[in-house]
């Protein structure tokens, strides 16, 4: 995996993918990367001094599936907020009667015909956050598959009032694997959902996994994308000893997180056979006056589809 870009290069390339609007007040929409401070220089520079040993970072990779099974052993249903904001930024997720506007946006998004048969897969679903309020705010054009790592996670989304196997399966899977083609055969989903998964994988399996989504979506199919971006509060916060390698670090619970660059997100899937419908970071203030919050956060957002034959 190649490593992020720096400024100068990100700056020249800023208008090189198309980039999507801004959907909720103070977003900004851009093809740059921050401008780190001096401050945050160091702040980065000191965590390379004591880094995951590669023992360490070996074992990390060999137990992901246990860590990820004490998260939700620790946690169930109480970490996550529920994603009611997917509709809003992903309109491909809207269903074909959601009134004049939601279906001119489906329009835009260019789904397919509403006489044909339509499925969607979430990759790491968890327990539910995505796909529950879908069906809670009526959007049930879809027969939605869920599959995750976590065994636990997989349970509990089960274990939810509104799952119904007559619209909805989920089912426990390694996606870095050919795992998850035992249940769902090649060119058979119209959407793939990728939300802050990827950066909870090792760097050297992100091209598997963009490949086995590819090899799912029929032609003209899209992968719905967003994920921590590169130099993200939560990413200059890391203390030396959390470091494994270069934007990938290790959370005190054994999870990890990769921070992603907009160019190298954009070149991963175009390696394997997408075409870029947009990508952009979206840089947000997340926002808790109660709590006292005010903190900057960074993503990388894009859409991405499978070309039609």
């Amino acid at each position: 995996m190649a490593e992020a870009k720096d400024s100068e290069s990100t700056d020249r390339d800023a208008t090189r993918f198309p980039k999507q609007t801004a959907f909720n007040l103070g977003d900004v929409v851009t093809g740059n990367v921050k401008i780190l401070s001096e401050t945050e220089k160091e702040r980065l520079e000191q965590q390379n001094k004591r880094m995951v040993t590669p023992f360490q970072a070996q074992k990390l990779e060999q137990e992901a599936r246990k860590h990820w099974d004490l998260f939700y052993k620790r946690n169930e249903n109480r970490f996550f907020k529920d994603r009611h904001w997917t509709t809003r930024e992903f309109a491909e997720l809207l269903s074909s009667d959601s009134g004049p506007e939601a279906s001119e946006n489906v329009k835009e998004a260019k789904q397919l015909d509403s006489d044909e048969s339509k499925s969607l897969l979430e990759v790491g679903c968890g327990v539910g956050n995505l796909i529950f309020p879908l069906i809670e705010d009526g959007h049930r054009d879809y027969f939605i598959y869920a599959c995750d790592l976590s065994p636990r996670a997989v349970d509990l989304v089960r274990q939810h009032n509104l799952y119904d196997e007559q619209y909805m399966k989920a089912f426990p899977c390694d996606i870095t694997t050919e795992e998850v083609f035992t249940t769902l055969p090649a060119g058979s989903l119209d959407i793939v959902t990728l939300i802050f998964v990827l950066s909870a994988i090792h760097p050297e399996k992100f091209r598997s996994v963009a490949g086995n989504i590819y090899r799912l979506l029929k032609p003209g199919g899209v992968l719905l994308f967003r994920d921590y971006g590169l130099y993200d509060m939560a990413q200059l916060r890391f203390k030396p000893g959390h470091k494994i390698a270069e934007n990938f670090y290790m959370r005190q619970d054994g999870t990890r997180s990769y921070y992603f660059a907009e160019r190298e997100v954009a070149e991963l899937f175009q390696e394997v056979g997408f075409t870029v419908l947009v990508n952009s970071y979206i840089h947000r203030r997340t926002i808790n006056p109660k709590e006292n919050i005010d903190v900057p956060r960074i993503f990388v957002q894009g859409k991405f589809q499978k070309p039609n034959i």
